[in-house]
């Protein structure tokens, strides 16, 4: 569901209020624990949190005059989607999340190529998730973004 909202403020009233809770602390969770560097903003439509053009200039490779994301929250449907880019390029990051997604749910991680489905708001992982943003700085992030972009 991608939204049109111009600021997170706004896009946060839009919220559905049965999961507008499980999603704010979700937000709150992301911004405790996001490595320093990365920029808030709306981003495709979404929060996102970008590698802002003052320290990677050249901007995403799709297209360059948008700054390189990196994790996108949005609220979907039927669920609420984490986006995280360091997990879709980096197996190793990957499978340490699937590994330790069962201590820290009772059910089975639902996931996209880059994306996590929470299909059950009250039961979100935060703490997996909190650890999840510490695996990754913005300069590693830039790093493997650049590497998978070479090959």
């Amino acid at each position: 569901m991608k939204d049109n909202a111009k600021t997170i403020e706004e896009y946060i009233e839009k919220l559905p209020t049965d999961r507008k809770d499980s999603f704010l602390k979700l937000l709150e969770t992301i911004r405790q624990n996001i490595p320093s560097g990365f920029e808030e903003q709306i981003n495709y439509g979404m929060i996102g949190f970008v590698v802002p053009h003052k320290k990677y200039p050249q901007g995403y490779h799709v297209n360059p005059k948008d700054p390189l994301p990196f994790i996108n929250l949005a609220m979907q449907k039927n669920h609420i989607s984490l986006y995280h880019m360091g997990m879709y390029t980096k197996k190793d990051l990957l499978d340490w999340f699937l590994s330790e997604y069962p201590k820290h749910s009772k059910y089975k991680p639902d996931m996209g190529t880059s994306c996590v489905r929470f299909k059950k708001p009250k039961d979100i992982p935060m703490d997996l998730v909190g650890e999840l943003l510490h695996k990754m700085t913005l300069d590693e992030w830039i790093d493997l973004y650049e590497q998978n972009l070479k090959r």
